[in-house]
């Protein structure tokens, strides 16, 4: 297990908000000791004083869920260093001991090629790991440019490119449930599912993010990873097992298979759409193009959705919805699998029997299934919804996916080629807007988003 941490970026937002309420969830469930140390590296400069009082605050504010005597393992364990990630001198600094470290990337993903090449100067301790977050590079040659970057620097099994939906308990459960009860494992198929949408829709807009989000839009912040690794466990076949080469075989398999978009599909298939002014509740929102670091020359979407179908003997014919969106009236955070209606209806039944729905709740973590049943009078059908509750997950999904590069189980990070892929997906698109084959269309904040006529 490797017991040192360097954070490039360590005092950014993702460090603050993910990374040191982490740190301190491992420390609570006995993972770390006293021996794992984390450096917070960046260019600003600042005393270890400062840098404390600011530990402190961030984990009081993130963390305070986290038992007292964890987060003052945290703040123990935590240094910081004034460093530039390209200079191959100050990273040297950062290895004096030659032990195998792990290297974490928290910076904007156009940097990640220079950081590369300064970790391959300054001479990374042979047993390193790399930790990368996502978009992985900024379209589909920059991310073989890094790929080839990466395997001059560390061997395959040391690269983590991180998404944390992957180690959400409710995603671990898509494969969970399908796997492990034969009940739903026979009618996984096309023949029994119509669609299934894949849903990340927020009421929050950018949080102080522009300076990231408009360099990027909800295509490649959400769909382009996330949404699309939510796709891989939906649909890929049953592996032999879950280590890191059958299910990272296996989720490439259904990216290679996604049926690619033209020019024809995609003014029909996708929609873009980027919010106004508007009422979110009784909170007022500013359009998107008056957010403070916005700019609106470059036309990013804050709303993006995308139809795919998977050319397989398993899901052809089924629909794939993929969709994510800021500043809309409701947050609605699930995979909804629709199953496709009864072929045949008993006669003298009064009422619709409304095809069944599975729902994974990502956000807040649930499980539900609407069936039809007999209501209270005779021969009446009613809507029947069975809910279970989730159990609170040990550790939180950065918790469990630093725990994996600390000990090199790379099973839920993405494999290069598995990157690629994904990227492959979403060129077509990417180029199509750019051409403005789907208008960027307006959608008031607190609405449902961009209409959907001519669709």
């Amino acid at each position: 297990m490797i017991t040192r941490l360097v954070v490039f970026g360590g005092t950014g937002d993702l460090a603050a908000r993910y990374l040191l309420p982490a740190v301190s969830a491992l420390f609570a469930a006995g993972h770390l000791d006293s021996r794992f140390e984390m450096v917070c590296a960046d260019r600003k400069g600042r005393s270890e004083a400062e840098f404390q009082q600011w530990v402190a605050a961030q984990l009081d504010h993130h963390a305070a869920d986290t038992p007292v005597a964890a987060r003052k393992a945290t703040a123990a364990a935590t240094r910081y260093r004034r460093a530039d990630i390209q200079s191959s001198e100050d990273v040297a600094a950062l290895l004096p001991d030659g032990q195998p470290v792990a290297i974490y990337l928290a910076l904007p993903p156009a940097l990640f090629p220079a950081a590369v090449t300064t970790l391959h100067d300054a001479g990374l301790p042979a047993g390193s790991r790399i930790v990368l977050e996502k978009p992985f590079g900024e379209d589909l040659a920059g991310a073989e440019k890094l790929n080839r970057l990466l395997a001059e620097l560390v061997p395959e099994r040391a690269v983590f490119r991180v998404d944390h939906f992957l180690a959400m308990t409710t995603v671990q459960n898509l494969l969970g449930s399908r796997l492990a009860n034969r009940v739903l494992e026979s009618v996984w198929n096309s023949a029994h599912i119509a669609e299934v949408e894949i849903i990340w829709d927020e009421t929050l807009t950018l949080e102080g993010r522009a300076g990231y989000y408009d360099h990027v839009g909800a295509l490649k912040d959400m769909v382009q990873n996330h949404l699309l690794q939510l796709l891989c466990l939906i649909a890929m076949e049953p592996p032999i097992t879950l280590s890191e080469r059958d299910l990272r075989d296996h989720k490439v398999d259904v990216l290679r298979s996604i049926r690619p978009l033209t020019d024809a599909d995609i003014p029909h298939r996708t929609r873009r759409g980027r919010y106004l002014a508007g009422l979110i509740g009784d909170r007022g929102v500013p359009a998107y193009v008056d957010e403070q670091g916005v700019d609106a020359k470059r036309g990013a979407e804050t709303f993006a959705e995308v139809e795919l179908m998977i050319d397989s003997w398993r899901w052809s014919g089924t629909n794939f919805v993929l969709r994510s969106g800021k500043a809309l009236g409701a947050d609605r955070k699930e995979v909804a699998v629709h199953f496709r209606p009864v072929p045949h209806m008993p006669f003298g039944h009064h009422g619709v029997a409304a095809p069944d729905v599975l729902r994974f709740g990502l956000d807040p973590e649930c499980l539900s299934l609407e069936l039809t049943a007999i209501g209270p009078t005779v021969n009446t059908l009613e809507p029947l919804t069975l809910t279970a509750r989730m159990d609170p997950p040990e550790l939180p999904a950065y918790g469990r996916l630093l725990l994996d590069v600390l000990h090199g189980d790379p099973s839920l990070a993405i494999r290069a080629d598995e990157a690629e892929q994904a990227w492959r997906v979403v060129t077509p698109i990417l180029a199509a807007w750019s051409r403005n084959l789907v208008p960027l269309a307006e959608y008031p904040a607190g609405s449902a988003g961009p209409p959907r006529s001519g669709r």
